[in-house]
């Protein structure tokens, strides 16, 4: 199994900056896939940011610009910084990353945090 613990969110004035980070515990392999997701009151769930297994980055317009994401393979950890926040940007956020566990490395498995929220004040 894997855990996935969120940190980061937070209460910021519009314009300001914040840094999530996910951090993936358990018998990891690889992180392949990861993503960025947000819900906001009354919304669907949407997709930030991704870095996808094959390499490269994947940004919803409304971030482009403006939000990051990365990882760091030895830290088994993923973030997404997000700076020039808009009170639009308020929701939680989760991530996701696709996991390949030992003993059966062949198989990825998704898996998602918690969720940390995210508030942008006006």
């Amino acid at each position: 199994q894997v855990q996935l613990v969120e940190s980061g969110g937070g209460l910021v004035q519009a314009g300001g900056s914040l840094r999530l980070s996910c951090a993936a515990s358990g018998s990891i392999f690889s992180i392949k896939a990861t993503g960025w997701y947000r819900q906001a009151p009354g919304k669907q769930r949407e997709l930030v940011a991704a870095q996808p297994s094959n390499g490269g980055t994947d940004y919803a317009d409304s971030v482009k610009g403006r939000f990051t994401i990365s990882r760091d393979n030895a830290k088994n950890a993923v973030y997404l910084q997000m700076r020039s926040l808009k009170p639009e940007d308020t929701a939680v956020y989760y991530c996701n990353v696709g996991v390949s566990t030992w003993p059966r490395i062949w198989q990825v498995t998704d898996y998602w945090g918690q969720g940390t929220q995210v508030t942008v004040s006006s």
